[in-house]
């Protein structure tokens, strides 16, 4: 049994169901990734997972207990969570904001351990963001404040990381270094990580597993090579393309097909 899954759950915002009736099993120990256009669910499937929303129907389990009825603070230490659009206090250190990570395993007077100082200081210096301790964040720029909230999250020192969109603000250089960064975590420590990504040949690319959502349900999950295929992408994004192999990684790549550029015969 996976630590963390849904059980035909349904989620949504008041009246409003975004998510519907979905099963999905998150594996232990890898890297999963969820794909597809915009407003399809993947944002809220995430906080679902995260216990920041409650199905209307169904149920999110996590070790085999239903996720809402266990305690936010023991959740919180084996779950982390990197919101979409996290904001940080106004003049809040970085090294103040990452030491935030290990709220959840303090005492009632949020007294220091050398294990905590540890956590702290290793999230900075694989995320790079070291030498910004003494500065506030908001004085940061995008990418920098993106960096300093995956710092975060990776000081929470959870078994199961949740992501949204982590590589967002950070140009293409930091996004690959992000992403090996989160795989050799995950290669390392075996950290389960889920992630929603943009871009489909990135998360080819880094994904032991894809789940691609369309309209709130599950269209395709899989090994990348069996979801990302020529007919699969059309039907969750509307594009034609070719999948060719990546010369670098083995893994499906997406070559999109514009008008401009489409054959004369399809014209």
């Amino acid at each position: 049994m996976t630590r963390l899954r849904t059980e035909a759950a349904s989620l949504g915002y008041g009246d409003r169901t975004v998510v519907r009736e979905i099963t999905v099993e998150v594996p232990d120990g890898q890297i999963t990734v969820v794909v597809g256009p915009n407003a399809c669910g993947k944002s809220t499937l995430l906080r679902g997972l995260a216990r920041l929303l409650k199905p209307a129907e169904g149920s999110v389990l996590l070790d085999g207990e239903v996720i809402h009825r266990r305690p936010t603070k023991e959740v919180a230490k084996v779950l982390g969570l990197l919101p979409q659009t996290p904001i940080a206090p106004d003049g809040v250190t970085v090294a103040d904001l990452v030491g935030r990570g290990r709220q959840p395993h303090q005492g009632m007077f949020a007294r220091w351990t050398a294990e905590d100082r540890a956590a702290v200081s290793e999230a900075m210096v694989l995320t790079g963001t070291d030498e910004l301790a003494d500065r506030a964040v908001d004085e940061l720029s995008g990418g920098q404040r993106q960096r300093v909230w995956i710092a975060m999250a990776l000081a929470q020192g959870t078994d199961l990381l949740l992501l949204d969109e982590p590589t967002t603000y950070l140009d293409v250089a930091h996004q690959v270094e992000m992403l090996d960064l989160l795989a050799e975590l995950n290669a390392r420590r075996g950290t389960t990580i889920v992630m929603v990504l943009h871009d489909l040949n990135l998360a080819a690319r880094y994904a032991h597993r894809l789940i691609a959502l369309k309209d709130g349900i599950v269209l395709a999950e899989g090994a990348p090579r069996d979801v990302v295929t020529a007919e699969r992408v059309e039907e969750v994004f509307d594009l034609r393309c070719q999948v060719i192999e990546d010369p670098v990684a083995g893994t499906p790549l997406v070559v999109p097909i514009s008008r401009t550029h489409a054959p004369s015969s399809s014209r």
